[in-house]
């Protein structure tokens, strides 16, 4: 039996000296390097993305308060009274509105044209005359 356990031992000690056993440690310390870049990677992955999630949700936390408060301001008497004015062309009881032609909406063009045409400048009462009847100022 002491042959026999010397010869176990002897052949175990063979295999682990051996290029065999060298070649498959190799293989095995690869495989398990490879497995843990895999999880690395996949682990780098995860956080990537919670990262960018996390992102995500911020902007549309920030886009949500956006939304309350022009719902806010779309829910206010203001913005009602606006769009009526505007869209509607509607006016308050008791208001009284003045329609000014798009024509006629800048006064300084209006100022230049007239004093073109006149030698001498017109007063105010006269410019408002020759604006409310529409009548151009004839030349002296």
């Amino acid at each position: 039996m002491t042959q026999k356990s010397t010869q176990e031992h002897s052949a175990m000690q063979r295999f682990f000296s051996s290029r065999l056993f060298l070649i498959l440690l190799f293989i095995a310390a690869f495989l398990v390097a490879l497995s843990y870049a895999r999880a690395y990677y996949q682990d780098y992955a995860i956080r990537q993305e919670i990262k960018q999630l996390e992102q995500e949700v911020q902007n549309l936390q920030h886009k949500k308060l956006e939304s309350f408060e022009l719902l806010k301001y779309v829910s206010s008497d203001e913005y009602v009274e606006e769009k009526a004015r505007v869209e509607f062309n509607l006016k308050k009881p008791g208001e009284h509105v003045i329609a000014i032609p798009e024509e006629f909406a800048f006064a300084d063009d209006i100022s230049e044209s007239s004093s073109d045409i006149l030698d001498e400048p017109l007063n105010n009462p006269t410019k408002w005359w020759y604006y409310i009847t529409h009548i151009q100022p004839s030349r002296s």
